[in-house]
């Protein structure tokens, strides 16, 4: 995958506390046409400690019902893997592979004949499983000095495509928001002038020329942490302030409920002070919230904020509102990231911005319950208990023995010749009993404690003719180690 870094590469957005009006505003009350529906993907990154293999990663993608993930290179393995969850994908080309594609249109060439026909071409058995091509990551900060060589690499690499009569598939490149100057108020914003004409010019004249988005990395997180205390909390997670605490544009007086919304109509000044066509699309390929960080360096790294952010933000997309400059036109978004990246170096934060970890249990519950499917098993209420990963044998055992028998549990389909029984080990019983006893108990809090032993888990560990229940209704409030 490609050199991925977030902290120092996102602008921080200039506000002012005179920008705090205490005054009222009319809203903007023009509607623009948008360009299909707008969704929420994720990214999935791979540097994960037991990532789930490629069969099981499609499986867990099927349960939750993730229909659009971004990769970061064109993995095979995995796209194959892909083709049978349901998803379409955005494949990447790692930076370190520019060079070779920008300077040759052969190569650009015989990267589509590998990466992309396999799965895409009108005979493959996948001809929509790959939805958008995304040329390098974030190269005007990650890697400068490929930035003359990355809208060669996209030519080439949609040229390709057009002869293989695959033009529809779009050809971009993620940027980072830091290449947007003075984004609020977003009335003043524009592209860094030193870009502007040697690269955002001719790169927007192809986008628009062959229908492709403008591809950003949006992080509120990073505005708040950059902001010295201007930016609240509250504004840069979707929750709602009371009208005298809003932001507001002076020139367009305008309300911003958000900073994610700001940051988009910031963009779309940026793109008009161009002279730039209002036809392209703005996708934003990266946003997401850290569930952990350095207390000190980053005291807003929890899983409580995360799991705000990336809920609220689920809903503001799904429910369509657009910006204040242009409602109705929501950008989609993809949620940054599937799972912790475990592996990646870096601040502490780094390895924590996952939804979930490496083995599909969530590092936090999403409240996105009927947000237009994604996630659309509702991991608020569809879950189940499992015996914890890193629980002692012996602790496991003495809980499953508790469950079969003070709790009540019905242990009847771990016995033998009954449909649980295989595989025949302590922790496969075991998550059999806990589960039981879980749901039994109505999901109330501490009845998957099991003294550590147990873990609560969104992937159902249904399998084969072993059906764990998701369901049940509650016998009686009895706890383990009572």
């Amino acid at each position: 995958m490609g050199a991925r870094s977030r902290g120092g590469t996102r602008s921080l957005l200039l506000l002012s506390l005179h920008l705090l009006c205490l005054h009222s505003c009319l809203r903007c009350s023009v509607s623009a046409a948008g360009s299909g529906d707008p969704y929420v993907g994720v990214t999935i990154g791979t540097a994960v400690t037991n990532l789930l293999s490629p069969s099981d990663l499609a499986a867990f993608l099927r349960a939750q019902r993730i229909t659009h993930v971004r990769l970061y290179d064109a993995d095979p393995r995995l796209l194959s893997a892909l083709a049978s969850s349901g998803a379409t994908a955005i494949v990447g080309v790692p930076n370190d592979e520019l060079l070779a594609l920008g300077s040759s249109p052969a190569t650009a060439s015989a990267w589509v004949a590998r990466r992309v026909l396999p799965f895409a071409a009108a005979n493959s058995t996948t001809p929509g499983l790959i939805s958008a091509i995304a040329v390098g990551d974030e190269v005007p900060t990650a890697l400068p000095s490929a930035l003359p060589i990355l809208l060669p690499a996209i030519q080439s690499l949609a040229a390709a495509l057009t002869a293989a009569n695959l033009s529809s598939i779009p050809v971009s490149t993620p940027l980072p928001f830091s290449i947007v100057l003075e984004p609020f108020p977003p009335s003043q914003a524009y592209f860094n002038q030193s870009l502007a004409k040697s690269f955002l010019l001719p790169l927007l004249s192809h986008l628009a020329n062959t229908s492709a988005p403008l591809m950003l990395n949006l992080y509120p997180y990073y505005s708040l942490m950059q902001s010295s205390g201007v930016v609240p909390v509250d504004n840069a997670m979707f929750k709602p302030l009371p009208p005298s605490l809003e932001m507001v544009d002076p020139n367009t007086l305008l309300h911003y409920t958000n900073v994610f919304d700001a940051m988009l109509d910031a963009v779309y000044v940026a793109l008009k002070n161009l002279n730039v066509s209002a036809g392209i699309p703005v996708l934003v390929t990266e946003t997401g919230w850290p569930s952990y960080g350095d207390r000190k360096q980053e005291p807003y790294a929890s899983k409580d904020n995360a799991n705000t952010y990336n809920s609220n933000l689920i809903k503001h997309v799904t429910e369509k509102p657009g910006t204040p400059m242009r409602p109705g036109t929501q950008a989609s978004v993809y949620i940054y990231e599937l799972f912790n990246e475990d592996l990646r170096p870096g601040p502490a934060s780094e390895a924590n911005w996952g939804l979930f970890h490496g083995n599909g249990t969530p590092v936090y519950l999403l409240h996105v319950t009927g947000k237009d499917g994604f996630l659309g098993n509702d991991t608020t209420d569809r879950t189940f208990c499992i015996a914890a990963d890193d629980a002692d044998e012996k602790a496991v055992q003495a809980a499953m023995d508790w469950a079969c028998g003070p709790g009540r549990s019905d242990c009847t389909a771990i016995q033998p010749g009954e449909g649980c029984y295989e595989p025949n080990d302590v922790r496969s019983h075991a998550s059999f009993a806990f589960n039981t006893y879980y749901q039994s108990q109505g999901k109330a809090g501490g009845s998957c404690y099991f003294q550590g032993a147990g873990m609560v888990t969104t992937t159902d560990p249904s399998h084969d003719s072993c059906i764990f229940v998701g369901r049940q209704v509650m016998l009686k409030d009895v706890r383990y180690g009572d």
